[in-house]
């Protein structure tokens, strides 16, 4: 898919690579226990007034967020999952489940890129992941 400007920045972070077939994009900044979040999804309008999203990019900012296991027991909290929860490493800097990449960018910088109804798969959410560094 070719990556408009727009597109490709998402908080000061590039995204290098975005799957074919993304609806429209939107974004929305909020704050969730003192994480600062930006997020863009693309969604695609399945039936006549019924949308689904395609993919989510979101940052997630905050002091907490020092390292791979801080960024774990966010999510656990946040997505409200059990402490049994046990994603796969992803590089050096990331944690992997079924249909989402977590990576911590830097010490108090995350990104997220999430599935959440499968319509990407796991390979393309990978890759969308890898492909996200520090705008220049």
């Amino acid at each position: 898919m070719t990556i408009s400007d727009t597109e490709a920045l998402i908080d000061g972070l590039a995204v290098g690579h975005l799957p074919d077939r993304l609806g429209a994009a939107s974004d929305f900044e909020f704050e969730w226990g003192e994480i600062k979040f930006k997020q863009r999804v693309w969604e695609t309008e399945v039936e006549p007034g019924s949308w689904r999203v395609d993919l989510q990019i979101q940052t997630l900012r905050g002091s907490s967020l020092t390292d791979l296991d801080a960024l774990r027991a966010f999510l656990v909290e946040y997505h409200e999952r059990g402490d049994d929860w046990a994603p796969d490493p992803f590089g050096t800097d990331g944690l992997a489940s079924a249909k989402e990449v977590a990576r911590l960018i830097a010490p108090g910088l995350a990104v997220e890129v999430r599935d959440p109804f499968g319509r990407q798969g796991p390979e393309a959410v990978a890759a969308v992941a890898a492909s996200i560094t520090q705008a220049q």
